[in-house]
């Protein structure tokens, strides 16, 4: 019973799949259902295969040449690729020719140096001296099966490259000229080296040192010559960059790898050379640590190809100029000529060679790419030049090279011409704003008139005698000496002996003045912390105060005379950081004496509260900040304010707050120790009244003697009978 319904069932299904739909790879034709043609679509299995139709699918047959991972694959499994018949080593070439693959099948070709035959199908070898112009006409060729080789005659060389031609080799770049006592030793090695080297070329059986190890002793002499410093004047410098030049252009065709790189102490270098039977054609990028090269093959190659072409980039670590050279800018700059603008190398010197030998007028320019060595925008005191060595007039020069973008970090230069190149920045001094030097001026005079008060006061007055008023009568002595020296020679250039003499005057004065600063910070010091009651003795003061800033003109006048006065103040020069001779001490005195200002700060506010518990916040804030901001600039700290004007970013606003500061020192000093201290006030009482005094008690003489004079007769003189009163 359970057999008949199952197959009921099963007839049931059979019947609702005819009448609905048929199986995959079947499709319904009127009430049949029949097999699907995959085939008909067209490129279904791919371009390398064909398709097979089957009963309710298909399968696919990869073509001959081809194989696939998956047998009788379809669409949705696999693809046919083709096979290198030359490296499964499935082709019948003889042995005289080589396989060449191809899609799906092979070729054999005949090796270089050989040639079919037309008659029986073999390679037969081509003589390539049969071409008289293969080797020129400076060498003798020699025919080898598959290949040729060029000999050179004597005076000849194809730089070791046997299948190119031959150039003249001219060894008199590297000799010395007849005057050679001022030439360093170690560049004499150097180019002995080179000469001996290229002699050794000329000879067609000359025994040579390899391209790499030339390379290499060259680069070891290199950074012994930059060690020394030896090469900063004109005529070393020349001498120096033609070599590095000309040695660049023996080894560049020696070296066998298609890029050689080279890095030493003080030199970076990177070569490319291309060997073929035709010039190479587009882009050839070079680059050091310092500098990129972009050029064209077909400028390195120029108008003759040997077989052979080579670019060189050569940097220098350690290679800088002398001033005198980069002062000869000015020449080439008339705008430069009665300014004060000093120059200086802001990248490390490169040295650019070709094979091209005609590169003094290049038909398209050259692009190098410099990395700045002081990161610095340019501005209104500072612009980046291109500029490269020029030998004849032994100087750096900017003709033939332009700036085509500049940043705070890279210069990119356009040149028409090959040499050594490097970017100068032109440092143009910033013009003095006519509100500051009023500012100062005005601020001077001031002071001026307020120092010699205090020292009027410090001096003669006796109810305020003491080591403080010793400190401030010294210190108002040098700030009164430096303010008027300062207003008076701070400008005098045009005498350059003058300008020292004002700058020397100026350096020992405000260092004088600083050490006053410290003695006061000590004796502040003394008084509010330790509370001690003893004075400091005047000898061990004047030594201090006049002393230690004497032996450190002195030192500084020994190290660097001409640090003493610059093209546009007659103050301390920036070079060789002679400036830090002034700004080493001024640092140590204000860091000292902040420490003492805090102290004194708490000390002072401490005492405040003590002593006036029931005065007011504001009134006790205000007395308190009034006390603080003048000791702090007695003790110096205005001059905290000069070190923001090494800052990019408010440096106008520390400027203007440094020179009010300072300029209105005087002034501040008088306030504080003058105006503000009782006994002085009452001195300045007695002395105005006493004036006063005077001038009633003499007002009073005057009238009573001529009141008694008009009371009185006339008397005649015995002798002349002239009235007398």
């Amino acid at each position: 019973m359970e057999l008949k319904w199952a197959l009921l069932l099963l007839g049931l299904f059979l019947q609702s799949s005819e009448s609905h739909g048929c199986n995959v790879g079947f499709e319904r034709n009127s009430k049949l259902c029949v097999d699907t043609d995959e085939c008909a679509t067209p490129n279904l299995c791919g371009d390398h295969a064909l398709c097979l139709n089957t009963h309710g699918s298909y399968y696919c047959i990869c073509n001959e040449g081809f194989n696939s991972t998956t047998p009788n694959f379809t669409a949705t499994m696999g693809e046919c690729r083709d096979i290198n018949e030359c490296i499964e080593k499935t082709h019948n070439c003889p042995s005289d020719m080589e396989c060449v693959n191809t899609i799906g099948s092979y070729n054999c070709v005949c090796r270089n140096g050989y040639r079919l035959l037309r008659t029986d199908s073999r390679c037969d070898d081509i003589n390539e001296c049969s071409d008289p112009d293969v080797c020129g006409r400076n060498a003798q060729c020699f025919n080898k099966p598959g290949s040729y080789s060029c000999k050179c005659h004597h005076g000849y060389s194809n730089y070791g490259n046997n299948q190119s031609k031959c150039i003249e080799m001219s060894c008199d770049a590297f000799e010395l000229e007849s005057d050679t006592e001022d030439v360093p030793v170690k560049l004499k090695n150097l180019l002995s080296l080179l000469s001996s080297s290229c002699e050794s070329m000329r000879k067609p059986n000359g025994s040579r040192l390899t391209g790499e190890q030339l390379l290499e002793n060259v680069f070891t002499s290199t950074d012994e010559l930059l060690s020394d410093g030896n090469m900063a004047a004109g005529e070393m410098l020349s001498q120096f960059l033609d070599a590095m030049e000309n040695s660049m252009r023996l080894i560049g065709p020696q070296l066998r790898a298609p890029v050689t790189r080279m890095e030493t102490h003080n030199t970076f270098a990177e070569v490319t050379v291309m060997k073929s039977q035709t010039p190479p054609s587009g882009r050839v990028t070079l680059s050091t640590d310092s500098a990129l090269f972009s050029t064209s093959w077909e400028t390195v190659v120029g108008k003759s190809y040997p077989g052979f072409a080579f670019a060189a980039l050569v940097s220098y670590k350690d290679l800088n100029s002398s001033s005198d050279l980069l002062h000869k800018m000015r020449s080439e700059k008339s705008d430069d000529k009665e300014r004060s603008v000093t120059y200086q190398l802001n990248s490390e010197v490169v040295t650019a060679v070709v094979s091209n030998t005609e590169t003094k007028q290049l038909s398209e320019p050259v692009m190098l790419v410099f990395t700045h060595v002081e990161e610095r925008a340019e501005s209104e005191d500072v612009v980046y030049s291109c500029v490269y060595w020029d030998e004849a007039q032994g100087a750096w020069s900017g003709r033939g090279c332009e700036r085509a973008e500049s940043n705070s970090t890279h210069t990119v230069c356009s040149c028409s011409h090959l040499s050594s190149f490097a970017v100068l920045m032109a440092l143009y001094p910033v013009q003095d704003s006519f509100d500051l030097v009023l500012i100062t001026r005005v601020g001077l005079v001031l002071s001026l008139v307020c120092l010699f008060l205090c020292i009027l006061t410090f001096k003669f007055c006796r109810s305020i005698q003491g080591t403080r008023t010793s400190i401030h009568l010294h210190l108002s002595i040098c700030l009164f000496i430096a303010d008027l020296v300062f207003l008076c020679g701070i400008s005098s250039t045009h005498n350059q002996v003058a300008c020292a003499i004002v700058a020397g005057l100026l350096h020992f004065f405000f260092l004088s003045a600083f050490c006053w600063m410290l003695l006061e910070g000590v004796q502040l010091y003394r008084m509010v912390v330790l509370v001690f009651h003893t004075t400091l003795k005047h000898l061990h003061m004047y030594l201090v105060g006049y002393g230690v800033p004497l032996v450190i003109v002195i030192i500084s006048a020994i190290a660097f005379p001409k640090g003493y006065g610059t093209d546009r103040h007659c103050w301390l020069s920036l070079d060789r950081y002679f400036i830090w001779s002034f700004f080493a001490p001024v640092c140590i005195v204000v860091v000292l004496n902040s420490f003492v200002f805090i102290i004194t700060v708490w000390k002072l506010a401490e005492k405040f509260s003590s002593l006036n518990p029931d005065l007011s916040k504001l009134r006790n804030i205000r007395g308190f900040t009034v006390t603080a901001v003048a000791q702090m600039c007695v003790l110096g700290g205005m001059w905290v304010f000069g070190c923001f004007l090494f800052q990019q970013e408010g440096t106008q606003v520390a400027l203007y707050l440094f020179t009010i500061l300072n300029s209105l020192q005087g002034a501040l000093i008088f306030i504080m120790h003058c105006l503000l201290s009782k006994p002085v006030r009452d001195e300045y009482c007695k002395l105005i009244s006493r004036i006063c005094s005077l001038k009633e008690k003499k007002y009073s003489e005057f009238s009573t003697n001529q009141s008694s004079n008009s009371q009185q007769p006339l008397r005649s003189s015995p002798t002349t009978g002239e009235s007398k009163i």
